[in-house]
């Protein structure tokens, strides 16, 4: 009798985690890195090869990082809005041009506009790793003292804008 419940048993947990699972938001994948320095890098420049932009620049100030990629569907959905709101001034954002081809990448800033104060070249995709970047579009939020306040996966929208971004944003002094 005993033997027959402990089927029973494994049964029950698993539909209990499952559950529990279905009831998560799957953009709200919880980062090691938060509240963590943001990795260090040192990468060229995406229109200017020659220069190095590394983490130890961004120090001083509070600014965002969106990975993005010209072979990345979704990161059309969302790049129309990071252009917008480039224009508020609010917070530097920093490109990180992530697995691709130079000049494709600037040939979709030119037709699609360009929200980055600089965009990075990360072509190997070294510092996206380091950033726990799952897949393309991803957005941190990183402090003036180089801290990692904030990562959202997938396309930013104005509901994530509003009500998540800019609220960290001038919370931190930018």
């Amino acid at each position: 009798m005993k033997r027959a419940l402990i089927p029973l048993l494994i049964f029950i947990v698993l539909v209990g985690f499952l559950a529990v699972g279905l009831t998560r938001n799957p953009r709200e994948i919880p980062s090691p890195l938060i509240n963590k320095a943001a990795p260090a890098f040192s990468l060229s420049a995406l229109d200017a090869p020659e220069q190095k932009i590394s983490v130890q620049d961004l120090r001083g100030k509070v600014w965002i990082l969106n990975v993005w990629a010209s072979w990345c569907v979704a990161c059309r959905i969302e790049h129309p809005l990071l252009v917008e709101f480039a224009k508020t001034g609010t917070v530097p954002i920093y490109g990180l041009n992530y697995k691709d081809k130079r000049d494709d990448a600037i040939g979709w800033l030119a037709k699609f506009g360009n929200p980055y104060t600089r965009s990075l070249s990360d072509t190997d995709g070294v510092v996206g790793i380091d950033f726990g970047v799952y897949g393309v579009p991803e957005t941190f939020v990183i402090d003036k003292t180089g801290v990692i306040r904030m990562k959202h996966i997938g396309p930013v929208t104005p509901e994530v804008l509003r009500d998540d971004i800019i609220p960290l944003v001038r919370k931190l002094g930018a």
